[in-house]
């Protein structure tokens, strides 16, 4: 996507960054801004921080933003999407793998956010701000993790959804198959995340990064004597506490047990019959916005993931 680079010193006084930027830049809002910076595309000093760091008197901030021709609203796409439950405040969908959340670099059209629109068209109001991509999105998946996704249809359940995953009061349950034998059989895992210094698409287990917690237990052990998909795996739950950009992924990988068939923090190829990381958003916990009724919603386990599970099963 192209970009255009701006370069801002900051004035006396303290202030966060991603305010900041909100306030400096036209049509940015915090949350683009904080986006932005999560994703390594704002600098202080030369060096990448967090949205919350207080500028000093001095400070370059230099922020590399979508270019005014990408700046567009995007439109809706009649995509069919695999509702579990909607209302007139929320809406609940089963997302495929392969599926964009919303649109980004390389993806501007086919993404869930594209077909929210033409779901539910009055999602397109001024009042979801159309800028930011994001119409309704309270959280996010990543492109080849299926699952349960919540979607706000209204401003007020935006905002009301978004505390609850703020004060962590929203549960999410994953199963993961992961290479090897995780032992202990349950565990939890305390290590921040942070961008990796290095490579800025990945993300890392990182001294100073943010605070990131998941819980998991293994469910079922495999072992594989012969033939291609030869090892041992395990199927677990995972938990994620809080909610950092691949957090699962992160964490299983940095105790020496990748999620199978994730291409970015475990082994490029698995020779078991599966085209992309065995990740699954299975369950989703969360109190009603306006009922206050608490939803325990569940999605089954996708026919690729199902398969592979048999094959072990009957190797």
């Amino acid at each position: 996507m192209p970009e255009r680079q701006v370069e801002l010193l900051a004035p006396e006084g303290q202030e966060r960054l991603d305010k900041f930027l909100a306030r400096q830049v036209p049509d940015l809002s915090r949350s683009a801004a904080q986006r932005l910076i999560d994703e390594g595309r704002v600098t202080v000093n030369g060096e990448p921080v967090r949205a919350s760091y207080k500028l000093r008197p001095g400070d370059h901030v230099v922020a590399a933003l979508p270019s005014d021709d990408q700046a567009h609203e995007i439109l809706p796409e009649a995509i069919p999407l695999h509702v579990v439950y909607e209302d007139a405040t929320l809406l609940v969908v089963d997302k495929p793998a392969g599926m964009v959340v919303h649109p980004a670099p390389g993806h501007a059209g086919g993404t869930l956010a594209n077909a929210l629109l033409a779901h539910s068209p009055e999602l397109g109001g001024q009042e979801l701000d159309p800028r930011e991509a994001r119409p309704g999105i309270v959280h996010r998946l990543d492109r080849d993790t299926s699952g349960l996704i919540l979607l706000a249809k209204t401003e007020k359940a935006r905002r009301a959804l978004q505390q609850q995953f703020k004060d962590r009061r929203v549960d999410k349950a994953y199963l993961a198959l992961v290479h090897g034998h995780l032992q202990p059989a349950w565990g939890r895992i305390e290590a921040p995340i942070g961008r990796d210094p290095h490579r800025r698409q990945r993300m890392t287990v990182l001294p100073g990064g943010r605070e990131a917690v998941t819980e998991y237990h293994v469910l079922e052990t495999f072992s594989r004597q012969a033939g291609p998909s030869a090892g041992t795996y395990s199927l677990l739950q995972a938990e994620p506490k809080t909610g950092r950009t691949h957090q699962i992924r992160v964490h299983l990988a940095s105790i020496g047990h990748a999620v199978v068939g994730d291409p970015v923090y475990g082994q490029r190829r698995t020779h078991l019959p599966l085209q992309r990381q065995f990740l699954h958003a299975g369950h989703l916990g969360f109190q009603h916005p306006v009922t206050g009724q608490r939803l325990e919603l569940d999605a089954p386990l996708p026919a690729d993931l199902a398969d592979v599970l048999e094959l072990l099963r009957n190797g």
